[in-house]
């Protein structure tokens, strides 16, 4: 036990669907609480490319890309001392992401098989989150928040794809067991211009905390 009296580190994870706010979060928290932020990796997936011209031809090869990615990710903030908030956990990337390109014949059954033979050998040499932060907006708000913040790649997307994710999202939060959730509904919260909207996002984090 340290004799300066300072808390010990965390591991909070922020995770929602597209649009529902993680950005802004982690952004708020760490300058908040002076933690340190980890985003998804810049790195270019090198499959991508393919991957568009041809969907069930590179879905596996650039799933395993994007799931080395984050893996490598998440072995640099375990070794970070500070407490680290991430944008987006690797969970969502198999629980999520890998899920919906099989369910929509993307990727084969056995190229799901042997990802998800992966995914649970990495799993094993990770820590879970400290707390996990899930982020809860309807589709309808999540559709107005990709309008609002104009990212061109993003104008596009379907709206029955952000319907899919929804309820991907929903059906990985209810099995998610790794550690405790705390739940922030978005879809009118303001807790960068509202005072009392911000005082409330940190007195539901004080249990969290100590």
């Amino acid at each position: 036990m340290s004799s300066s009296g300072a808390k010990p580190r965390k591991f909070i994870a922020v995770a929602g669907n597209i649009g529902a706010g993680k950005s802004t979060l982690v952004d708020f928290l760490c300058h908040t609480y002076s933690w340190v932020p980890f985003t998804e990796p810049n790195l270019l997936n090198p499959y991508l490319d393919d991957f568009y011209a041809d969907m069930g031809a590179w879905a596996f090869h650039s799933q395993v890309s994007f799931l080395a990615h984050k893996f490598r990710l998440h072995m640099d903030l375990m070794a970070e001392p500070a407490t680290v908030v991430q944008d987006r956990t690797i969970y969502e990337d198999a629980e999520i992401f890998a899920r919906h390109l099989h369910r929509k014949g993307h990727m084969s059954a056995r190229d799901y098989g042997t990802y998800g033979d992966l995914y649970a050998a990495m799993q094993k040499a990770l820590a879970p989150p400290d707390l996990l932060i899930r982020l809860r907006c309807s589709v309808r708000g999540v559709r107005r928040r990709i309008k609002q913040r104009g990212r061109p790649e993003e104008q596009a997307i379907p709206l029955s794809y952000i319907q899919e994710l929804n309820g991907l999202y929903e059906d990985w939060f209810d099995r998610y067991g790794l550690s405790p959730v705390l739940e922030i509904n978005t879809e009118k919260l303001d807790y960068i211009g509202d005072l009392v909207h911000r005082l409330e996002l940190e007195k539901a984090l004080e249990p969290f905390l100590a």
